[in-house]
């Protein structure tokens, strides 16, 4: 029974610091890039477009399909960023906690 309240305290907190990661996450911002640098996305946290920066080198009508995959390279990239940035988050978070393995957080 002891082990049971204790467990119940633990979910308890780790409710509380998820809450807390989440709220953190809306804050953070990653950018990606593509093209050497020519396209750059920032997302946030949640994985909202926040901004996109296009080297006017690339703003020619001719290469507009270029231009087009070097924003969805940038965005993935950018994307892939906030995701390991919430990996990592949620690993701290849960460290030393009886999680079974491929458990995915928050749930």
């Amino acid at each position: 029974m002891k082990d049971l309240l204790g467990l119940m305290g633990k979910a308890k907190e780790m409710q509380a610091k998820l809450q807390a990661m989440q709220e953190e996450m809306t804050q953070i911002e990653a950018t990606g890039q593509s093209g050497g640098g020519l396209v750059r996305v920032t997302l946030s946290g949640k994985g909202d477009l926040k901004s996109i920066r296009i080297d006017p080198s690339l703003a020619k009508p001719e290469e507009s399909e270029i231009l087009e995959d070097l924003i969805v390279a940038a965005h993935n990239d950018a994307k892939a960023k906030v995701d390991a940035l919430m990996q990592d988050k949620t690993r701290e978070l849960t460290a030393g906690l009886p999680i079974p393995p491929g458990m995915k957080l928050p749930f």
